[in-house]
C-alpha cells in the first residue's frame, strides 16, 4: 500500500488523520497519508508531531522515503512511544520550519532563472539555501543578482502545478536544469513547477503560491568550487512569513 502524498496536491496543508501501514526496520512510522515531505532534492524532511490514539503527543524528527519510495516513513524520537500497524494518528508539520523552505525553494527556481546555467548540486536550509552552477567567473555580480531577484519576487507572480508524462519530459531534455539531481520519475508521470511568465522545471519539491510570498531575498556568499563550478548562497532578509 502506499502513502498518499498531501503536500504534492497542498503545500499549505499542515495536518491530517491518518492510518498506520507499517513500521521500516529502523523504526520509522509509514501512514496511509501525509502532510509531511520527506527528504529529498535537496530539502529535509519535515518535523512535527505525531498524535497517538490514546492522546498522546510524540515529536518526528525527521521524515524520509521507505525502501518502498512509494511510502513515506516518520521517524520519531528516541524512546518515545510507537504506534502500531492499523493504528489510527494524526500529525502536524512545523508550520515555521516548512513555510521558510517553501519560500527559499520558490526562490531557488527563481535564481535558476537569473543564471540560466546547468546547476550542479544545491541544498535548502532554513531560511537559507544555495544553488551550485556550471560557470565561469565573468557575469557573477552579487548586485545584480540581487537585483534581479527582486525584480522577479516583486511580478507577484502565481506558483502552480501541472503534470506530464515521462516521455514527454524525456522529449524535453532542456526542462532539466539540474545536472546531480534527476527528476522525480517512475510513476509515469512527472509534476511540473509553473512561476507564471518565468520558469517550469520538473520537481517535486513544496512551494508558495505566490512569489511575493518569497520576501526580500539576499545573496550572501558566491564561492569558486572548481574551474568553472560557481556557488551561489542565498538567505531570506525576514524570518517571518510573508503571506
Amino acid at each position: 500500500m502506499s502513502t498518499e502524498f498531501l503536500f504534492r496536491a497542498d503545500s499549505y496543508l499542515q495536518q491530517t488523520t491518518a492510518q498506520v501501514i507499517g513500521l521500516t526496520e529502523d523504526g520509522g512510522i509509514i501512514l496511509d497519508r501525509t502532510v509531511f515531505y520527506p527528504t529529498g532534492g535537496g530539502q529535509p524532511g519535515d518535523q512535527g508531531n505525531m498524535t497517538l490514539s490514546n492522546g498522546q503527543i510524540v515529536p518526528i524528527v525527521n521524515t524520509v522515503y521507505a525502501p518502498d519510495r512509494s511510502q513515506i516513513a516518520h521517524k520519531l524520537a528516541d524512546d518515545t512511544a510507537c504506534p502500531a500497524a492499523g493504528d489510527s494518528v494524526s500529525v502536524q508539520i512545523n508550520w515555521d520550519l516548512r513555510y521558510k523552505r517553501m519560500r527559499v525553494h520558490t526562490a531557488l527556481h527563481l535564481l535558476t532563472t537569473v543564471l540560466p546555467y546547468p546547476v550542479t548540486g544545491g541544498a535548502i536550509g532554513d531560511g537559507e539555501g544555495r544553488l551550485d552552477f556550471d560557470i565561469p567567473d565573468a557575469g557573477m555580480d552579487k548586485d545584480e543578482i540581487v537585483h534581479e531577484l527582486a525584480r522577479r519576487i516583486g511580478l507577484e507572480a502565481e506558483v502552480t502545478e501541472q503534470w506530464i508524462t515521462d516521455d514527454e519530459l524525456l522529449a524535453k531534455p532542456e526542462m532539466i536544469k539540474t545536472m546531480s539531481v534527476k527528476p522525480p520519475m517512475g510513476s509515469g508521470r512527472v509534476r511540473l513547477i509553473h512561476i507564471a511568465g518565468l520558469d517550469l522545471q520538473p520537481c517535486g519539491g513544496t512551494h508558495v503560491r505566490n512569489t511575493r510570498e518569497i520576501g526580500t531575498v539576499l545573496v550572501t556568499n558566491i564561492e569558486k568550487k572548481g574551474k568553472q563550478n560557481r556557488r551561489v548562497r542565498i538567505a531570506l532578509a525576514s524570518q517571518e512569513p510573508e503571506q
